[in-house]
């Protein structure tokens, strides 16, 4: 007998690859990420801030740190510039994290902006699936399984990831800033 039956709905989705959550296993580098999102830093300058910010580290762990979120993809050398006989990186990162917790009422108070979105994108979402379902298809059977889950949402993921770049294009491109100002 069953002494508590909650219906549970899904209200956060995490979507990316297995290398990025390998690499975001540990928190200094979530703030690496972080310090990297607005400016190329080297190294030495990550390790001075990470220890401005209480995170104490040897600089060759703070390196390894870089270079396992460069494996994953999430940052790449900017520039490069000569260094005394040597050359010195400058790394930034390709990859923001959102790592904040809205307030306990936010979702009574963003109910109805919910609800015009969900109809909307409900609108967008049809019409792309009319526009471009086959190709979104084609590369959901493409896609490999996730190592993690017994059900594939191949199909989702792909609609989420379009979502996702979509919104990350207008924020890179300025736009969305100026539909916020």
């Amino acid at each position: 007998m069953s002494l508590l039956k909650e219906d549970v709905p899904v209200r956060n989705v995490i979507t990316t690859d297995p290398e990025k959550a390998k690499a975001l296993e540990q928190d200094v580098r979530a703030k690496i990420l972080d310090m990297l999102a607005d400016e190329e830093l080297t190294i030495k300058e990550i390790h001075t801030e990470l220890d401005r910010r209480g995170d104490q580290k040897a600089e060759t762990t703070v390196r390894h740190h870089v270079n396992v979120l460069r494996d994953a993809g999430m940052v790449e050398i900017a520039r490069l510039e000569e260094a005394g006989g040597g050359t010195r990186k400058y790394y930034k990162s390709n990859t923001r994290v959102f790592s904040y917790e809205l307030p306990d009422d936010a979702e009574d108070r963003l109910e109805e902006a919910s609800v015009q979105l969900r109809d909307d994108l409900h609108a967008v979402i049809a019409d792309l699936l009319a526009e471009h379902g086959d190709e979104i298809e084609a590369v959901a059977r493409e896609m490999k399984p996730c190592e993690y889950c017994k059900t594939q949402h191949y199909e989702e993921f792909i609609i989420r990831e379009l979502l996702n770049r979509t919104v990350t294009d207008l924020s890179e491109d300025g736009d969305l800033d100026a539909l916020l100002d």
